[in-house]
């Protein structure tokens, strides 16, 4: 069976990790990610839905990867990007 050499990445505001891997051929996204170790290392990205995507697309934990694939896990938003530019707009009415 053929081999894929992939990279899951997680960034934080302080630091990068790139976790580079060889899985079996048929391997998913999901698989990539619990091969890597960083859920266990980063906790806080089981406090909401996982989302990851490839290489800046948003996608399914279950598509199949190909070989030079790069799976990157997103953090977990604070706040809603809408909401937050409502209150930006709110505060600078108010000044």
């Amino acid at each position: 069976m053929a081999r894929l050499a992939i990279e899951v990445v997680y960034a934080t505001r302080e630091s990068q990790r790139i976790v580079p891997l060889v899985l079996e051929e048929g391997a998913c996204a999901l698989d990539a990610v619990h091969a890597s170790g960083l859920l266990e290392q980063h906790p806080e990205l089981c406090s909401g839905p996982l989302r990851l995507g490839i290489f800046g697309e948003e996608s399914a934990h279950d598509v199949m990867l190909s070989d030079g694939d790069r799976v990157e896990l997103y953090r977990p938003l604070r706040l809603d990007p809408k909401e937050a530019r409502r209150a930006r707009a709110r505060e600078t009415r108010r000044k």
